[in-house]
This record gives structure tokens, C-alpha cells and sequence, in this order.
């Protein structure tokens, strides 16, 4: 039985649409298109036009439908948000550029991708324009290489015995999804979770099979050099993760450091970015009873303060351990 289509909800919709102001006019890149929800919104008011991107190529069909009302306003590519500096952008005035980092109900209940623990069937989670599987991982590294992508990618405190009982139960059987999601239960202590466990491994995975690390990085890295000057760019994350990399890369480019100083005029210190939101912004009670995934959403922005194409942060050094682990993808 196919389950019933929840409605989606773009989050914190009200917070980003106060933050870039299309009531003004201007070009908006989304970074990550889903269902829609921003690229429509932005595109209701007049004088706007969307770039929209997504890696997965099912989120061309919900363009299309979009693109039917707003015409030649909405501009879909099937690519990573990491390669933002490859679109070819004459004349555009970047206002904003926005990344929602989580999935929409849609891509989660969808069996093909297989990014739930209900699902049945082969282990996927691949997004769109990938390499290898979650298959691959669970089948083909070994258990040193597991224990690490669970212990830093899903905050996996059980990750060595669930990466040592993969190991085992792979030289009998062949691992499915609900496979390892009983291999997962079997290895934790018997306690009761306020979340599923087989949650932060199915989470770990993710990442991993679609470079989530890296992506980001570099989609903010990108994002940056791209916008005008006055432009803002919106992050919404949805685990700690994600959030500690956006906090520091704004950090480092909001902050009197030798690594994030320009100086646009002669003996004039000024930080490419500032941040709009000190502290970011959470759902309230109400759109978290109308959408409850939205309960760990984290939205952080900022301001381009001046036009330069150069970019200068450590943050690559300050995340290279996790790079280091998304490297295991080489052997596969």
C-alpha cells in the first residue's frame, strides 16, 4: 500500500522571505528546490526570477509544474549545489541564495531511495548523481572505516559493535535494509529511545553515500563568491553536524581573523559577511504542531558586505577529519 502524500511545508518560509525581501525584486538561487515551497513563494512576487537547483532529477517534474504559471521566472538544473560557480549567471543580480539541507516527505517515504528504516528491500539513499550506495559502504569498508563514518557522521555512541556485528552478518548474508536495522538493534544496550535506533546510523549513511560534508562546504564556499554585494545568503540545517559547519564558516568570514579579513580601501578592516541572526532562528510552537520534522530546524544567515569573488576560510582544515572519513569513498 503506497502511503498517503503528507503535505509539504517549506520551513521557517515566513523568517527567509523577511531575510531577502522579494518584495523588492531580484534573483534568488535555491539551492535546494525539494517540493518547491521557497522558489514558489519568491516567485508570487513581481520582478522576481529563481534559479533553482536540485541534485535529484525527480525534483524536475514539481519545476515543471511550477514553471507552467512563472514561465521564463524559473530556471531548474538538475546539478550539486556544490557546483553553484558553474552557472553561467550574466547580468544576474544574486539578491539571496538559500539552502534548506533536509528532505522532504516525499524523498524520504520514496522506496527507491530507500533513506528510511521502513524501508524493504536493497540499502540506496543515493540522491541523485552519485557514485556508489549505501549498499556499497555496508558491503565493501571495513570495520574500522564503519565505526568512524557511525561515531562522526551519525554521533553513533554504539559504533564500533554495530560496525563489528556488519562485519559478521556480512560474511553470511548479503545486507539489506531491514538486515541492518536488526543488526543495529541487536548491537545497542536495551534501553528505551526517545528515537528510533537504528536512526543515527540510517543518518551516518546518508551523508556518506551523497558527500554531504563536502557539499556543503563547498556550496557555501561557492554561494559566497557568487552573490552581489548586500546579498544574503540562508542556511537551514536540521542536525548538529550540518549546524557546527555553518556556524563556523560564518564565524570565520564574519570575524576580525587574519583568515576571514579583507581590506576593500587602504588601512580599512572590513569582514566579507555579517551575520543577520547572532543566534539562530528555531521554529515557533505553532509551526512545529503544523510540521513536526520542523522541531530541529536551525536557520542562520548573513549579509555580503562588499564585491569580491575571493573567498578565505580554514574551514576545510577545521572539518579535514570529517573530509578525511568521506575519503573512505575512494575505495569504493
Amino acid at each position: 500500500m503506497v502511503p498517503k502524500m503528507q503535505k509539504h511545508y517549506p520551513v521557517l518560509l515566513k523568517e527567509i522571505l523577511s531575510i531577502i525581501s522579494p518584495q523588492h525584486g531580484g534573483t534568488f538561487i535555491d539551492c535546494t528546490f525539494g517540493q518547491g515551497g521557497y522558489s514558489k513563494k519568491i516567485l508570487e512576487f513581481e520582478n522576481t526570477k529563481v534559479i533553482a537547483l536540485d541534485r535529484d532529477v525527480e525534483s524536475k517534474k514539481k519545476a515543471n509544474q511550477i514553471k507552467k504559471k512563472f514561465k521564463d521566472r524559473l530556471v531548474f538544473k538538475n546539478i550539486k549545489f556544490s557546483q553553484l560557480n558553474n552557472l553561467k549567471l550574466k547580468n544576474e543580480d544574486i539578491k539571496g541564495i538559500i539552502f534548506d539541507l533536509g528532505y522532504s516527505y516525499a524523498q524520504i517515504k520514496d522506496p527507491k531511495k530507500g533513506l528510511s528504516f521502513e524501508s524493504s528491500g536493497s540499502l540506496n539513499m543515493q540522491m541523485g548523481l552519485n557514485n556508489y550506495s549505501a549498499e556499497d559502504v555496508i558491503n565493501k569498508l571495513d570495520e574500522k572505516e564503519l565505526d568512524k563514518i557511525f561515531k562522526y557522521f551519525g554521533e553513533e555512541k554504539e559504533s564500533k559493535y554495530i560496525a563489528r556485528n556488519i562485519i559478521k552478518e556480512r560474511l553470511k548474508n548479503k545486507i539489506d535494509t531491514q538486515t541492518l536495522v536488526k543488526i543495529i538493534d541487536r548491537s545497542k544496550k536495551k534501553k528505551k529511545f526517545k528515537i528510533h535506533s537504528a536512526t543515527k546510523v540510517f543518518q551516518a549513511l546518508r551523508i556518506f553515500v551523497n558527500k554531504e560534508i563536502s557539499e556543503l562546504i563547498n556550496g557555501l564556499i561557492n554561494a559566497t563568491k557568487i552573490l552581489e554585494k548586500n546579498g544574503k545568503i540562508v542556511i537551514i540545517s536540521f542536525h548538529s553536524l550540518e549546524d557546527r559547519i555553518v556556524k563556523y564558516f560564518f564565524k570565520s568570514l564574519s570575524e576580525n581573523k587574519s583568515s576571514s579579513r579583507y581590506m576593500p580601501k587602504l588601512n580599512e578592516k572590513k569582514n566579507l559577511l555579517k551575520l543577520i541572526n547572532k543566534k539562530p532562528i528555531i521554529p515557533n510552537s505553532i509551526e512545529i504542531k503544523k510540521n513536526p520534522p520542523s522541531r530541529s530546524a536551525k536557520l542562520r544567515s548573513a549579509i555580503k558586505q562588499f564585491d569580491i569573488s575571493n573567498v578565505e576560510t580554514d574551514i576545510f582544515e577545521k572539518f579535514k577529519n570529517l573530509i578525511e572519513i568521506e575519503n573512505y569513498s575512494k575505495k569504493l
